[in-house]
């Protein structure tokens, strides 16, 4: 027993002791390496031999120094081929190991299978035995299995129900168990059924094994590892019996974890992928949330995706597959086509708790008008068995008969992982073309898609988002998680952006490739839809948390590194304090104007108000009064009123916001009567998936917190910054502390919130009611935004209820609204005129610390005139996410400088990295996009040394058709609505 996971090697070095079927052994998340001896009888010469093995762990089977199968109870892998025939010459003795995990196939949950792990579980073997095992035995129960289910599930009405059933009946009749010699009868029988074949307008289905292996979920990363061995060498045990088996198999990810750890395995897996049998799916580096990443996060899951299948394999894969997320993004489709992806396969809609979605293959159309062709499995599941009535409900099932005649049939034990077994591969060979039943394939994505696409001119169109109607407490579950997320995708943003300006400005810099590509790997895994949703056992989310850290981390080295070779200066003495003089550098694509922090002698601070140019920096002026200051005025009944010429609040003794008013119109966000930034409490008891889901009933149990712990008191009294500080008490357990805080120039008021949080099955969210009538609030998303109802008039509007955004949400009336910030959450609704922001869960499966502990979060209100668009409601939400960077430097002085600038605020740069392995050293790609949805002509200026400038796609992929003139350090770019451009920009190199 061993508390870590050990090396094969250094396994079979260790001291073993017998023991007897029945022991036990662990505890969980242990490991039990066993030696097994075996002496085959010489009486069983010329049979076939099994090695039987159950337990209630997980099992890797080793011959010869090779992982060879994996033995699980619940994936129905108990038995291991030793030999097909036993002959003279073959060895009598054989040393097997087994290496068995202390835990199930899906984890240990104690009492419940999401249940928190019984770190204390004991396990045990209950058979290890050799035995004879009769072939012609299974191929008869197999074929008396399908007729029993052809006649069972074809109904009364069906003539071919009773042909079935007489012929099983003949079977029984004629066979004899005592006399092997009737088996041959009987199954002659059941033969005379399966050759009868089908007419030519019979249903298509396409049997494609599958293991969907969740890369962490109620187990960890680690053990994930071993899933895939186990799953996939059992998949190449079948492959080498049956030629005509084929095993689609997704992320990226778990093929680099096999080829690092398990170099023999991968090694025939690569063999089996060149013969067509195991086939590299889905183009990603593991199967992300569909709804939380950025864009540029989701791009990224593809280009790191496919360049590993590119390198490893030859080819990039055709089709995004997707089966097990919690919804999915409607900018994906444009994701896809500019990854080479025309087509999706996903199934998790069929979930769906209200309104069954209508189609089972559709094109699917996202916000910039991509398209892509969409299919779900209409069995409603990617864990087929290969039953009767799988393939029937298959057919039955599918909501576009007539349209299409062709289904995806995803067979094999999955989610803890497994795979096909060779059960499922007798049922589906004996129904490949028997009549009553669907005609079955043996098939790939490639050939069932390629058939799809022949004959598409009656499929609908589905537009916008696919919104699952559960699970949608994952948008705010394990706060750290999405804090994280959030975090380290801004970090890496800035360190690519500054890296990109060092290596165009710098001889002597190395672009950190490498490290950048370790640390993308770390966020897109953590992306992962069972740990970015925050649905996972507490141990995997102590390995998020350990990556998110590895990025700040080192994501903070690399930026000092980026920052000096970009300026080129040096940094500043240790032994200089205070420093004599400040940069400071903006990360985003427009200029600034804010108040930003200089550290002073003694830990003190002096504020400035700062102008600094897009994409560059300045160097930080004299504290001066701005122009217009803010001021803090205390009333005497202890609210406080603060304005700084753009927005007036004024704040009640508990923090309320009881008015909120824009200086130049006069106009008031706040309705009467009412107030915002009112916390709020409900009751959150879903009826089963705990981390998972938020009820609508829980709407029902709203309680506003009412309970003050410190009045509202001034921090800071005004000129460029005032602030005022309250707290209270959520419960006699949980805490919250808030910092309201106004800056000079700043159109939004920010909420910089601290929570204690200690809750059982409680949900805290903040509301703002908006003086505004709407039927629809605007809500961001990866490149762009979309529109949802405020109200509940059908099932489809009512199951929104809590929906998902990114960095904003917006409520507007013509001429006016009011947009709602954040800095870490993606949760939230609008409801009628109020905006909900969701902030805190405390579900207690599959962990039971979820969310528990300290918090720290920032949201705004930002009230505008006109349009979210006009009003720059997108770049402030960009400007509170990606704070100013401030530099300490010695006395040289810096003049302001700027790398790239566009000249229409509707479109946004959002990325400037180095290009990948390959291109010319020198060669950034820059990812821009229209955030306002409309058409755009627009000029990118730079004054970094381009030669060279050409539109390449997602996985950056010049078109040479489309070269770009270079005019004046101008590159001119034109845009559809929400429409995704990458450049490659080749530039001279620098001095040295």
């Amino acid at each position: 027993m061993t508390p870590e996971q050990m090396p094969y090697e250094q396994a079979i070095q260790q001291n073993f002791h017998t023991v007897r079927v029945g022991d036990t052994f662990g505890p969980t998340w242990w490991t039990c390496w066993f030696r097994v001896e075996l002496t085959l009888p010489r009486t069983w010469m010329n049979h076939e031999i099994h090695f039987l093995w159950e337990s209630d762990g997980e099992s890797l089977l080793w011959r010869n120094g090779e992982p060879v199968q994996g033995l699980t109870k619940m994936g129905e892998k108990t038995s291991y081929i030793l030999t097909d025939k036993m002959k003279e010459g073959d060895p009598w003795s054989v040393t097997l190991y087994i290496e068995t995990a202390c835990s199930g196939v899906f984890g240990a949950g104690k009492g419940s299978m999401i249940a928190p792990p019984d770190n204390e579980k004991r396990f045990s073997v209950t058979r290890a035995e050799m035995a004879v095992y009769h072939r012609n035995v299974h191929e008869l129960m197999m074929d008396m299995e399908i007729l029993l289910g052809m006649a069972k599930c074809l109904g009364e009405g069906s003539q071919r129900s009773f042909q079935a059933l007489y012929t099983a009946n003949q079977m029984v009749n004629v066979c004899d168990p005592t006399e092997p010699g009737t088996f041959s009868t009987a199954r002659s029988l059941a033969s005379g059924i399966f050759r009868q074949r089908n007419g030519d307008s019979q249903h298509t289905i396409h049997a494609i094994g599958h293991c969907h292996i969740d890369s962490a979920w109620l187990w960890p990363y680690k053990e994930t590892i071993r899933k895939c061995a186990r799953s996939w060498s059992s998949a190449i045990r079948l492959m080498e019996k049956n030629p005509q088996f084929t095993f689609a198999c997704s992320q990226a990810q778990q093929y680099e974890w096999v080829k690092r750890y398990y170099p023999s395995l991968y090694a025939q897996v690569k063999e089996y992928v060149r013969a067509g049998q195991f086939i590299p799916v889905g183009g990603t580096w593991v199967e992300m949330d569909g709804n939380l990443p950025s864009g540029e996060s989701m791009v990224r899951q593809f280009l790191q995706g496919q360049n590993f299948f590119l390198q490893e394999f030859g080819k990039v894969c055709s089709e995004f597959w997707l089966p097990d997320t919690f919804g999915y993004s409607a900018q994906l489709p444009q994701i896809m086509r500019g990854c080479g992806i025309q087509r999706f396969l996903t199934q998790k809609l069929s979930w769906n708790l209200v309104n069954s979605f209508p189609h089972h293959t559709f094109f699917w159309k996202g916000i910039d008008g991509s398209r892509v062709l969409a299919h779900f499995p209409p069995g409603d599941s990617y864990g087929m068995e290969g039953r009767v009535e799988e393939v029937l409900k298959t057919m039955n099932n599918n909501k576009d008969k007539g349209r299409v005649n062709h289904s995806a049939f995803l067979y094999g034990f999955g989610d803890g992982g497994g795979g096909p077994t060779q059960v499922m591969l007798d049922r589906l060979e004996r129904m490949k073309d028997t009549d009553g039943l669907p005609r079955v394939y043996f098939s790939t994505p490639e050939r069932f898609f390629s058939l799809l696409e022949r004959d598409t001119g009656q499929l609908c169109t589905w537009v916008g988002e696919l919104f699952l109607e559960l699970h949608n407490g994952t948008y705010t579950t394990h706060a750290q998680i999405k804090e994280g997320n959030r975090d380290c995708e801004q970090i890496l943003h800035d360190v690519e952006l500054l890296s990109s300006l060092a290596l165009a400005r710098s001889g002597t810099f190395q672009y950190p490739s490498a490290e950048l590509q370790h640390l993308w790997r770390l966020l897109l895994l953590n992306q992962f839809h069972d740990v970015l949703p925050g649905s996972c056992i507490k141990e995997v989310v102590d390995d998020a948390l350990k990556y998110y850290e590895e990025i700040r981390s080192s994501g903070s080295r690399l930026l000092k590194a980026a920052i000096w070779a970009v300026c080129g200066g040096e940094p500043v003495p240790r032994d200089l304090k205070p420093p004599r003089n400040f940069l400071i550098f903006n990360t985003l694509p427009w200029e600034r104007t804010e108040v930003v922090a200089l550290p002073a002698a003694s830990g003190a601070e002096n504020l400035v108000l700062v102008t600094v140019p897009s994409m560059g920096y300045t160097q930080a002026p004299a504290p001066a009064s701005p122009p217009h200051p803010v001021r803090v005025v205390r009333e005497a009944d202890g609210s406080v009123t603060l304005e700084n010429g753009i927005i007036r609040a004024h704040l009640d003794s508990m923090g309320h916001l009881n008015s909120l008013v824009l200086v130049s119109s006069d106009r008031e966000t706040i309705p009467r009567g009412v107030f915002g930034n009112q916390f709020v409490m409900f009751d959150d008891i879903p009826l089963y998936w705990d981390a998972w889901d938020v009820m609508d009933y829980h709407l029902e149990t709203r309680k506003p917190v009412t309970k003050l712990d410190q009045a509202v008191e001034v921090g800071m009294p005004g000129g460029l910054r005032g602030s005022v500080h309250f707290s209270l008490q959520l419960s006699n357990r949980s805490i919250l502390t808030q910092e309201i805080v106004l800056d000079a120039a700043c159109p939004y008021l920010r909420f910089h919130t601290e929570v204690d949080w200690y809750e059982s099955h409680k949900f805290l969210k903040v509301e703002f009611p908006v003086w505004a009538h709407t039927s629809s609030a605007t809500y961001e998303i990866q490149f762009g935004h979309i529109q949802r109802p405020t109200h509940y008039n059908t099932s489809w509007d009512w199951a929104r209820f809590e929906v998902w955004a990114h960095r904003w949400m917006d409520l507007s009336e013509h001429g006016f609204g009011m947009a709602l910030l954040n800095s870490s959450k993606y949760g939230g609704s609008v409801r009628n005129n109020i905006f909900s922001l969701s902030l805190l869960r405390a579900p207690k499966s599959p962990d039971a610390t979820a969310d528990m502990g300290h918090h720290q979060f920032t949201y705004a209100i930002m009230p505008h005139m006109g349009t979210f668009q006009d009003s720059g409601v997108i770049q402030a939400a960009y400007n509170l996410n990606f704070p100013l960077h401030v530099i300490p430097t010695g006395p040289a002085i810096y003049r302001p400088w700027s790398a790239f600038s566009v000249s229409s605020s509707a479109v946004v740069l959002e990325t400037v990295k180095q290009a990948e392995a390959g291109a010319h050293p020198y060669t950034l790609v820059l990812r821009l996009y229209e955030a306002y949805g409309s058409h755009v002509d627009l000029w990118l200026q730079t004054s970094l040394p381009v030669q060279e400038a050409v539109i390449c796609d997602l996985l950056e992929r010049p078109d040479h058709r489309q070269r770009l003139a270079v005019e004046s350090s101008r590159l001119k770019l034109s845009f559809s609505p929400f429409q995704v451009v990458s450049l490659l920009l080749v530039l001279q190199s620098p001095n040295p």
